[in-house]
């Protein structure tokens, strides 16, 4: 038998059977349309939280006071570690290749201003900022350089904090009270929106030392370093470690790069999509049985069918391949309609909610309708082995 012939009948045969036939392909396409909408919502958070996390720029190394990997030593000995200080920043910011350096420090007080006051995130920071962490001041001007030493009472207020203390006026040149301590605001930035939860328009910048007071500490959270592009990383790395080791005499400090927050970030998004995918799979499965069921009552009752084509010189092969093509087909049909309907939902969704990120995943589009074509055939396998076997004589008998 050609194989047009046998496109031709089985097409036939499943139009012949239109409600069995759109029953049985139903599982398949809620299976497919679940994976691509599950899929893209977890694309689209993926691309989100890596944007969110690269909002910044990628050429930035973190250093944290204490040491992530132990080396078997007693607890005790967490107490001699040395904390980062604001002098440790500066001999940072005279390695080679290093484009600016701030320290962090971060906390939360109330900030009032006049009769108004609010709870708002407090950074200590250096006057490096705008260029690491790539923002701008739409009014006024950032923290000034050389407040290391003896740094002056300048408070930088984010969009949101600006408005809700002063509304439309200016608060340039205004005072703010934080916790005891009095500020004159000289700068107001530009609006920058959340990142990873963390409202960047509702802080307040104040010099690094005074925050340190403010907060009662001793040691800087952070160190932020911008460095030049086409630096080799572990070179830079190699050189923090031993600036910092000849500073505080053993690695009692962390060093992160951005490129591995990504990765890492990266990887756990990642398993996130494949998780969500394995979810909408399990209706592949429910429509796997729903095609197994359906060929295998096809056969039964066309027992009498398969005696005829035997009987005038079709082979077994022949049979084989008809029902396993008509169980190609099925679900063939049942995974484009899932993939148009998928597809379809992920544009409605991006519509009607553009607050939830969703982005079309067609690796796993793809792999989704290969699964269900592998489906088909996996289901079919069986129905028509079985028809195969059938001796013609005993399946002309049972018509």
């Amino acid at each position: 038998m050609r194989y047009s012939d046998l496109i031709l009948l089985s097409y036939r045969t499943l139009i012949s059977h239109k409600l069995r036939s759109s029953l049985t392909a139903l599982g398949l396409i809620i299976g497919i349309a679940a994976v691509v909408v599950l899929t893209s919502i977890g694309r689209g958070i993926h691309t989100f939280v890596l944007a969110e996390f690269t909002q910044f720029g990628t050429n930035l190394v973190g250093i944290h006071p204490g040491k992530t990997t132990t080396f078997g030593l007693s607890g005790a000995t967490i107490s001699t570690v040395r904390p980062l200080v604001i002098a440790d920043a500066l001999s940072l910011s005279k390695l080679e290749n290093i484009v600016a350096v701030s320290p962090l420090v971060q906390g939360n007080a109330r900030v009032e201003a006049e009769a108004k006051q609010r709870r708002s995130n407090v950074l200590g920071v250096g006057s490096a900022v705008p260029t690491i962490w790539r923002i701008k001041v739409i009014n006024g001007r950032f923290l000034p350089e050389g407040e290391q030493s003896n740094p002056r009472a300048f408070a930088v207020l984010g969009h949101k904090l600006a408005s809700e203390l002063f509304g439309a006026a200016s608060p340039l040149g205004q005072r703010v009270r934080i916790g005891s301590d009095r500020f004159r605001v000289i700068g107001v930035m530009e609006k920058k929106g959340q990142m990873v939860g963390f409202d960047m328009d509702d802080t307040i910048y104040i010099p690094a030392v005074k925050a340190l007071e403010l907060f009662n500490r001793e040691s800087l959270m952070e160190i932020d370093l911008l460095y030049k592009n086409n630096t080799s990383v572990e070179n830079l790395q190699n050189a923090i470690k031993r600036k910092l080791i000849a500073r505080h005499g053993r690695e009692d400090f962390t060093i992160i790069t951005q490129n591995q927050m990504l990765k890492s970030m990266d990887s756990i998004l990642n398993i996130l999509t494949l998780a969500v995918a394995a979810l909408g799979s399990i209706s592949l499965l429910v429509g796997s049985v729903g095609i197994l069921t359906i060929m295998t009552i096809a056969v039964s009752e066309r027992i009498s069918e398969i005696g005829l084509l035997r009987a005038i010189g079709a082979e077994r092969r022949s049979i084989f391949q008809l029902f396993l093509c008509e169980a190609l087909a099925l679900s063939g049909a049942g995974g484009l309609c899932g993939v148009l309907l998928g597809v379809t939902l992920v544009w409605i969704l991006d519509a009607a909610l553009p607050a939830l990120p969703v982005e079309l995943a067609w690796a796993y589009i793809a792999a989704a309708f290969m699964v269900s074509l592998l489906i088909g055939v996996a289901a079919g396998v069986a129905p028509a082995i079985k028809a195969a076997r059938l001796e013609p004589l005993e399946a002309l008998r049972a018509e």
